[in-house]
């Protein structure tokens, strides 16, 4: 058997190409496939949250300065301001200059308003900033992870790890215990990692068998510009970043190839928060960097989100022939810079969020959602993967700034070295991280 079927990457590819021809073959059954899919992200998300908790806890005990902790802290929100900023720019030029709503002339009144009632009663939850950061503070701890909501359990990690740094050596048995139980944790993400090819299997069976292999031709130019622009920020912004941090964006976006497929076939990047960050710590970054980076991205790094936030509210706003002037343009960019952040865990995320966007743009009727309904699982794949490839790339763009990545270790293993893989890299003992 050729080794790239015996590879977690190959049998992901065999596995997407294979839910594609039972999508189109046997739409009956791949629809029945679903819960794969389904059961192999809840398995994943089950312990993201002890696992973020145990991981940030023993990188503030390790870095021992909390000085430094806020340091990365704090550089890490101005570059996903900044960053983010970027990217709302960039989806607002891409909907001027390809124009892709204008010629529909679609009536707002002969739109069905009950297709968006379920997401625009949530919209409250996202447009209230001061509301948005009390809902950071839990509770209770328990209901923290109870609930799995990561910004919770970050904030309780960070005060939970800045207390026991503070109890110096007599902290020191607890530590070690928080370390010995986050290392089960990721044998346990190292035995559901090997279920993704059925994951992918029962995702991409059941879009396909559902919506059909031609579904993207629906709303076709909006798509098809959405992951230009995708590909248009990853390899350009992001690219021209990575390089000036002294990294290839190519060479890095290889070594993730395995995520990367995983998230493709499910649409979600939760499915690879664990391996991502253990493949990070093993690109050389120091585990509290990564730690604060990669959860505090998931929520307020959503590049690719930020782009499709922008390009689909000039989208909807072109396609049922309203006009907006320079004031209406800056008004959306500045109420997506509050929206798009917290938007990740909401169940329907870019359409509620989108909704909270329109909500607060007069001009723009926000019944045009229904627009947009029925491409979104689409485009939630290419959200999901630019915004991985965000927070990875703001990883090793933050820890080169702080001089947290052994640069040697890095150009060893983004030059493919043998052991990189997901499956080498979550079995390897932690004195080898």
């Amino acid at each position: 058997m050729p080794r790239f079927f015996t590879t977690l990457f190959g049998q992901v590819v065999v596995a997407l190409v294979l839910g594609v021809a039972l999508g189109v073959l046997a739409p009956g059954f791949a629809v029945a496939l679903k819960p794969l899919g389904d059961g192999f992200i809840k398995l994943i998300k089950m312990v993201i949250a002890p696992l973020v908790f145990g991981v940030v806890v023993h990188g503030i005990v390790g870095a021992g300065d909390l000085r430094k902790v806020g340091r990365v802290g704090l550089k890490s929100l101005i570059y996903f301001e900044a960053v983010t900023t970027l990217a709302l720019v960039l989806g607002i030029v891409l909907a001027y200059v390809v124009r892709p709503g204008v010629g529909m002339n679609i009536d707002p009144a002969s739109l069905d308003a009950k297709a968006i009632a379920g997401y625009t009663a949530n919209v409250g939850q996202v447009t209230n900033t001061v509301e948005f950061l009390l809902k950071l503070i839990p509770t209770t701890v328990v209901d923290a992870f109870a609930k799995g909501d990561i910004l919770q359990v970050l904030l309780i990690a960070i005060l939970f790890g800045a207390g026991l740094a503070l109890l110096g050596e007599s902290g020191r048995p607890l530590a070690q215990s928080i370390d010995r139980i986050t290392t089960v944790l990721f044998k346990v993400i190292g035995f559901v990692v090997r279920l993704a090819p059925l994951g992918v299997l029962g995702a991409v069976a059941f879009t396909v068998g559902r919506y059909g292999v031609g579904s993207l031709a629906q709303l076709g130019a909006l798509v098809a510009l959405f992951y230009a622009g995708v590909a248009l920020f990853v390899f350009g912004v992001l690219g021209l970043i990575l390089r000036l941090a002294g990294f290839s964006l190519v060479k890095l976006l290889a070594y993730l190839r395995e995520e990367l497929t995983v998230v493709a076939g499910t649409a979600s990047s939760d499915s690879v928060l664990p391996q991502v960050m253990r493949k990070l710590e093993a690109l050389g970054i120091r585990d509290s960097t990564v730690g604060l980076v990669i959860p505090t991205g998931y929520s307020f790094n959503l590049d690719a989100f930020s782009l499709y936030l922008t390009l689909a509210t000039v989208f909807i706003a072109q396609a049922t022939n309203t006009p907006l002037a320079f004031g209406d343009l800056m008004l959306i960019l500045g109420i997506s810079l509050l929206t798009s952040k917290g938007a990740h865990g909401i169940p329907g995320s870019a359409i509620v969020v989108l909704a909270a966007t329109l909500s607060a743009v007069p001009a723009i009727p926000v019944i045009g959602l229904v627009l947009v309904l029925s491409v979104d699982w689409f485009v939630g794949i290419a959200r999901a993967l630019g915004n991985l490839v965000g927070n990875c790339v703001a990883t090793v763009v933050i820890a080169a700034w702080e001089g947290d990545i052994d640069r040697e270790q890095a150009r060893r293993v983004l030059d493919g070295e043998a052991g990189t893989s997901t499956e080498a890299v979550l079995a390897a003992p932690a004195r080898d991280r």
